[in-house]
């Protein structure tokens, strides 16, 4: 291989590396794509996002047990100024919006400490595993919620 070509790949990935490190907006929740599922003797957690378009994010969640829906959730992530809002519409509930406080390559974190329960929620992953959670005060006792999460595969 020539240097003039091993400059070139050597520009195109250092390009490339510099547009990841420096993604903005809802770019940087991107990795939360796709179809995920939580599986227990007792109910199946399923929870799909769409990719980044448009500023935004659409995800939904469902829970099945005995083989009915039990719960249901449409989430917007957004892009509100520098931050992401993550406003959620769960089944039989008023609808809230939390902000995040901390977006990274492998974490979000949003919150709203106005809120009943719960007053944070979070993802985080780690290859195909996806950690989500829900924490906050609750009747005056902290509680923390955790949904492990296995990357699957989206079906029709």
């Amino acid at each position: 291989m020539s240097a003039r070509v091993l400059a070139a790949v050597a520009l195109t990935v250092a390009c490339e590396t510099g547009r990841a490190q420096t993604s903005t907006g809802i770019e940087r929740a991107a990795w939360l794509q796709g179809c995920w599922e939580l599986t227990t003797p007792t109910r199946t957690v399923e929870e799909i996002w769409t990719r980044a378009k448009g500023g935004s994010m659409i995800g939904v969640s469902r829970t099945i047990r005995d083989g009915k829906l039990a719960e249901y959730e449409l989430i917007v992530l957004r892009e509100q100024g520098e931050r992401l809002a993550y406003e959620a519409h769960p089944s039989g509930q008023p609808s809230a919006t939390f902000l995040s406080t901390g977006i990274g390559a492998s974490e979000l974190i949003f919150e709203n400490p106005a809120h009943d329960f719960p007053q944070q929620i979070g993802y985080r992953i780690k290859g195909d595993a996806l950690l989500a959670w829900i924490r906050g005060t609750q009747k005056g006792q902290e509680r923390r919620l955790e949904f492990p999460y296995t990357r699957a595969r989206c079906t029709d």
